[in-house]
């Protein structure tokens, strides 16, 4: 196999077979293809696209470059949940624990953070002592103790997957169709599920940038998972501001302890309940979607929900204590209040520019190697359409010194606008698409 052959006929507009794509791909996992060959090889799938064929060889390449689960003795419906990517998106860290009372078993493989966004093997690995690189065995285990698993791909799950993940988010190759899907179905599909729900983010910090593109995404999503006996619904979520108020990885955390208590934001919880009730009536243990909710809502105001992701961090090696003492979290050495410059109303809170702040501060990545402090980030309590007055705090900054805290007001001088007026937000949930096509939520 000639690689450079490969990289001119996608750069041309070419197309791959699939014994290519496998080829490729398994040369790439073997160390016998270079990161810059791969990097020219992704920029030219960015640019030239990839078709419906192309994109299932790509995934089945990557799903067979690992092992899989093997979940059907457990003897429970299997589905999972996955977000595209946003800022303040902690929802998968409510969700996890909160079906897996309800009678579902939720074998959860996620990544780190990509691009702008924040991943949630980041947030998890700021609680002291967890760990996220299980083995498969170990994961087995777990679903039938617990019913949930929170866990990194580890190099036995679509381990090509791994390295081209890392590789798309340091070569600026992150937002294509084809590349998302395949690189989320793989994993996915390699976790033996019986349904999975997708959280497509709408709006100017998602990583697609017009409906047309995120319909077309969920419809890849969907048929790949068709040919694999795995349904998938995804609901349209607003990313045109941060979900929630904490954007960093320990404030994030603490948020989701706050929601799995029943105290979280209002638009964290909607979102949750949404997704959530997909979930369950997709696994069959709830007859519709306002039945769900009301499951939900009884696990988390018991405190069922956030027990059991108490014994999920146990189970893991992390330190339970933090849903009792937050402190116990990563802490940023500095913090200060940002200030509304005048009174008006919040025409904007970018989510982009967030989640470069939060990279600025050193909370994410620029580059593959770079380390994350998880102490640093922003608790942003304005949302767009409030109305503010002059002085008024409209965020908490966290970081490591006081450059760091020059750094985020920076970010959040270009992040957050105070105007004479402002436009309402996107609707929180706005579609819903499936197999049958797209309605309004």
């Amino acid at each position: 196999m000639l690689v450079h052959r490969l990289i001119e006929r996608k750069r041309d507009g070419g197309r791959l077979d699939p014994s290519e794509w496998r080829d490729l791909v398994n040369a790439y996992t073997k160390g016998d293809v270079a990161d810059y060959q791969m990097s020219a090889f992704l920029m030219a799938c960015f640019l030239r696209g990839l078709d419906h064929e192309e994109t299932a060889a790509l995934t089945e390449a990557m799903l067979a470059s690992g092992e899989r689960l093997e979940l059907a003795s457990i003897g429970k419906p299997r589905i999972d949940k996955h977000s595209i990517g946003g800022v303040g998106d902690k929802v998968s860290l409510v969700l996890a624990p909160l079906i897996a009372v309800l009678g579902v078993a939720v074998p959860m493989v996620s990544g780190r953070g990509l691009g702008h966004t924040g991943g949630t093997l980041d947030k998890l690995e700021s609680i002291p002592g967890m760990r996220t690189n299980l083995s498969l065995a170990r994961a087995r285990a777990q679903l039938e103790e617990l019913g949930c698993v929170m866990m990194g791909q580890t190099t036995e799950i679509a381990p090509a997957d791994r390295k081209l993940y890392a590789l798309r988010d340091a070569t600026a190759t992150v937002e294509s169709i084809p590349l998302i899907a395949s690189s989320i179905m793989s994993k996915k599909l390699a976790e033996d599920l019986t349904g999975l729900v997708i959280d497509i983010k709408r709006g100017s910090g998602a990583f697609l940038t017009s409906f047309e593109q995120e319909v077309a995404l969920a419809n890849e999503m969907i048929s790949l998972g068709d040919s694999h006996g795995c349904p998938v619904v995804a609901l349209v979520t607003a990313m045109d501001r941060p979900l929630g108020r904490a954007c960093g990885n320990a404030l994030e955390v603490e948020e989701a302890i706050a929601a799995l208590k029943g105290e979280g934001p209002d638009d964290l919880v909607e979102v949750t309940l949404a997704l959530g009730a997909e979930m369950l009536v997709l696994a069959g243990v709830a007859r519709d979607t306002d039945a769900a909710r009301s499951d939900m809502r009884g696990a988390l105001s018991s405190g069922q929900a956030a027990n059991r992701f108490r014994q999920i961090i146990e189970r893991q090696g992390g330190n339970p204590g933090v849903l009792d003492d937050p402190s116990l979290l990563p802490q940023a050495e500095a913090c200060e209040l940002y200030l509304a410059p005048r009174s008006g109303f919040v025409a904007r809170v970018e989510p982009r520019a967030v989640g470069r702040g939060i990279i600025a501060l050193g909370g994410g990545r620029s580059h593959m190697a770079d380390t994350v402090d998880a102490a640093v980030g922003f608790v942003i309590t304005v949302k767009p359409g409030d109305q503010v007055q002059s002085g008024e705090p409209m965020a908490s900054i966290y970081a490591r010194n006081k450059d760091g805290i020059l750094a985020g007001r920076a970010a959040l001088d270009v992040a957050i606008t105070v105007a004479d007026e402002a436009e309402p937000p996107l609707k929180l949930v706005s579609h819903r698409i499936s197999r049958d096509g797209v309605e309004t939520f």
